[in-house]
């Protein structure tokens, strides 16, 4: 078993030293309090679609974002899971990577699901990984990939092995969105949810939160609601809602032994003969 923290930070659009700062800040009060994975939220440098990416986005591992990040993973003997927007030769891509306690990038995904209006600022990527630590298998996928068709991307990182996929993300809502009427995480639920009990795995989302000035989401909201599913598809996490709501949450995990996950081969044997029948 391990804890996870959920840092729920506010992103300041378009201020990357601000964010970096808050997001080491932040890093260290959680690992004080005993995390031994945190997660934080996608493009945490300088929020996500804002057109500032395309000027301000830097390599991994290479760049001020990454390397940032890195130090405080090393510092504090933590592995950090963030997204950052990455410069890679002429492209921009919505990125997240994971930061072992030495400090080295041992997992690297490029959002794959992008939202049509997202387009224009990242590039698609392309491929999925998992990695193997002390902690559990992991996977990562970011926002959006949480609800690709047929839920492709959460499930393939199962067949792959995830005992858990972290998933920094942007949540965001209109300015006069009503949680009391409509309160906001189904979409989430009834993602997460089939994928966590078809393989038996954590699924851990984080999203900021903080207005949107700029880009095509200008005047939203990003309102928290983070959120953590355990392997039976419980909710045993939940962030608050608001444009204010900054917080950490702390999760004990206890990754599913690996034995009791998957599909039996009687199973799947039954399914075959009777397509065949």
């Amino acid at each position: 078993m391990f804890t996870l923290a959920l840092i729920q930070m506010q992103v300041v659009p378009g201020d990357s030293s601000a964010n970096l700062s808050k997001a080491t800040h932040l890093t260290a009060e959680a690992a004080r309090n005993g995390a031994d994975i945190i997660l934080l939220p996608e493009v945490l440098d300088v929020g996500w679609t804002d057109p500032s990416a395309q000027s301000k986005a830097t390599p991994i591992p290479d760049g001020e974002t990454c390397r940032c990040l890195s130090e405080s993973a090393r510092k504090h003997s933590v592995y950090i899971c963030a997204g950052m927007a990455e410069r890679s030769d002429t492209l921009v891509y919505n990125a997240a990577v994971l930061i072992n306690p030495e400090g080295e990038v041992i997992l690297h995904h490029r959002k794959i699901n992008e939202l049509d209006i997202a387009h224009p600022y990242y590039a698609q990527g392309d491929r999925l990984f998992v990695c193997h630590t002390a902690l559990g298998t992991i996977g990562i996928m970011i926002c959006a990939d949480g609800f690709a068709r047929n839920l492709v991307i959460s499930r393939s990182l199962g067949y792959m092995g995830a005992d858990i996929i972290l998933s920094p993300c942007s949540w965001a809502v209109s300015a006069d969105h009503n949680n009391t009427a409509t309160p906001y995480g189904k979409l989430w639920i009834d993602s997460y949810m089939p994928v966590a009990r078809e393989f038996k795995l954590w699924i851990t989302a984080v999203s900021n939160v903080g207005w949107i000035t700029s880009g095509p989401w200008q005047g939203s909201k990003c309102i928290g609601c983070s959120l953590v599913m355990d392997p039976d598809g419980t909710t045993v996490a939940k962030g608050p809602y608001g444009v204010d709501a900054e917080t950490i949450l702390y999760v004990p995990v206890e990754p599913v032994p690996r034995p009791a996950r998957g599909c039996e081969w009687n199973d799947l044997w039954k399914k075959v003969k009777s397509n065949t029948e």
